[in-house]
């Protein structure tokens, strides 16, 4: 049973990996929308090199399109969600540790408060 409900962390209005993906080129939004639907069916199974641990509960989700790395840091809720914290396009060898930070915050900010800080997909 790995399967995960994938939920969207909202900060009031905003939805930081629903504004990222808006910035895109549509074949680029495919994929990263593909990695999440691959996401959602593996759940806690899905390992490298479709995703992997960074840190302190933070995981990074890659998808890859003409060279390019994306990235969505995501973290678990319980057994039965994936928060997606917020996307970037990755330009070095290593996350940027401003990136995980800020996972880091919105995962303490979704604990304290679940229910604001969630959006769900198709919503």
């Amino acid at each position: 049973m790995p399967a995960v409900e994938v939920l969207y962390y909202r900060e009031g209005s905003r939805v930081p990996v629903l504004e990222w993906l808006a910035t895109l080129d549509l074949s680029s939004i495919a994929v990263c929308l593909d990695r999440l639907e691959r996401l959602e069916a593996e759940g806690h199974e899905l390992r490298r090199p479709g995703a992997d641990y960074l840190r302190d509960g933070i995981y990074e989700l890659r998808a890859k399109r003409r060279g390019i790395n994306y990235r969505m840091l995501y973290f678990f809720h319980e057994r039965l969600a994936v928060v997606v914290s917020h996307g970037f396009v990755k330009q070095r060898a290593r996350i940027p540790e401003l990136e995980v930070e800020l996972a880091v915050t919105r995962k303490a900010r979704f604990s304290r408060d679940p229910v604001g800080h969630t959006h769900r997909r198709g919503t």
